[in-house]
């Protein structure tokens, strides 16, 4: 919609409106219909809050709104009556729980929902109970003061201007109950943010909610559900130690309770003999969301694949290929170490396929015991020739018997 010139009226015409229903208009005439068809006197301008909130409004129940009779309490609900109320309802007209009139079941799960968000919040009730919804959707001064910070209201007006940002139903739900929908799939095609099969709760959570638990038990807040992701190392990053710094993107939060993405850095130091499957866990850094602790961000080391050594815990295994002549004569011959050193390996004895050489100290790093390391295992691949004359068959006789 864009901007809106505000309309400076004679009179007071929203009462005029609510009262005058013609047959032309069965349901009361919304107050924008009527503005943009009557001449007006253009005095200032401000942007519409929610333009689709006005469309909801013409779909569901004209302009005049009572969020008191949509809860079914009166005027002077306390807290836990407005829980208690919305509780009843949210779990009676919830669209999950109403798979063959999902239409009807959205629309008043959506009154509900935005009811019980103006009448628990004491600063959207004060403005509501004086002006009414326009109050909330146009640029109203809260009763007896000078603006509510941070409630996302300033537009125009300078600081005692007020503006109502409606929020999701789902996202109301989901911060009462703690969790999106209780009711599995019914049929219907709402997607589970909680990471469960749908259904596997049932109808039982239903009933514990509706018949259990402390009035209050809805502003528990839950925790969102680990991210994990993988962090490749390479066998040479897990052996001498290294840091790596990772860019995530997420969203939070801001002053005025809307969501904007922001980008960090995070360092992750790699500890000289870590293992694959070590968790590096930073606290609360998923994207944030109301009425939810942030996820926990969890980095899974993972072992990259090595060309020469294989681990086998604290101890590296080297396979080397010898000669038949080598394994019987004897072998020397060098390896270059995970951190660049070259080790000397001389064998005087006769190698079998089974035989296994063992240097000490030269294995992985111990996490827990960094002055001490595992072994170096190494084994031996002979190569046997493919064939043999007469000659060399008479001659391995005449050596071996």
């Amino acid at each position: 919609m864009g901007l809106f010139d505000y309309l400076d009226w004679p009179s007071s015409p929203w009462t005029t409106w609510r009262t005058n229903k013609t047959k032309k208009h069965p349901r009361t005439p919304c107050p924008i219909e009527e503005l943009l068809s009557t001449p007006p006197v253009v005095t200032s301008s401000f942007e519409i809050p929610n333009p689709n909130k006005i469309e909801r409004e013409r779909e569901w129940y004209g302009c005049c709104v009572d969020y008191y009779k949509i809860l079914q309490v009166d005027r002077n609900a306390k807290d836990d009556e407005l829980k208690k109320a919305y509780r009843k309802l949210a779990m009676k007209w919830h669209p999950d729980k109403n798979p063959n009139n999902k239409k009807e079941a959205e629309a008043k799960f959506k009154q509900i929902s935005e009811a019980y968000d103006v009448l628990s919040d004491s600063q959207k009730r004060a403005v509501y109970d004086q002006y009414g919804e326009e109050g909330l959707m146009g640029q109203m001064p809260p009763p007896g003061s000078g603006g509510f910070p941070g409630a996302g209201a300033y537009e125009g007006g300078g600081p005692t201007s007020f503006r109502f940002n409606p929020r999701s139903a789902d996202d109301i739900f989901s911060e009462f109950f703690g969790f999106p929908s209780p009711f599995g799939d019914m049929g219907g095609s709402r997607a589970s943010a909680s990471g469960f099969p749908r259904g596997m709760f049932g109808e039982d959570i239903f009933s514990s909610l509706r018949g259990g638990g402390g009035e209050g038990s809805g502003s528990i807040p839950r925790k969102g559900a680990a991210i994990e992701r993988t962090l490749p190392c390479s066998l040479e990053d897990l052996y001498k130690g290294t840091t790596k710094k990772m860019k995530i993107s997420r969203d939070v939060i801001d002053a005025s309770g809307r969501p904007t993405t922001v980008e960090e850095i995070l360092t992750i130091e790699i500890k000289p003999g870590w293992k694959k499957g070590t968790k590096i866990t930073f606290p609360e850094k998923g994207n944030e969301q109301r009425g939810v602790i942030p996820s926990d961000l969890v980095f899974i080391i993972d072992e990259k694949p090595h060309s020469a050594f294989k681990r086998d815990g604290n101890d590296l295994i080297f396979t080397q290929k010898i000669s038949l002549v080598e394994a019987l004569t004897g072998y020397t011959g060098q390896i270059t170490t995970l951190d660049g050193r070259t080790l000397t390996i001389a064998i005087n004895a006769i190698i079998s396929p089974t035989y296994e050489e063992v240097v000490k100290g030269e294995g992985m790093p111990i996490p827990k015991e960094p002055s001490k390391k595992g072994n170096l295992k190494i084994k031996f691949n002979i190569k046997f020739p493919t064939r043999l004359t007469s000659e060399q068959k008479t001659g391995f006789k005449r050596l071996l018997t």
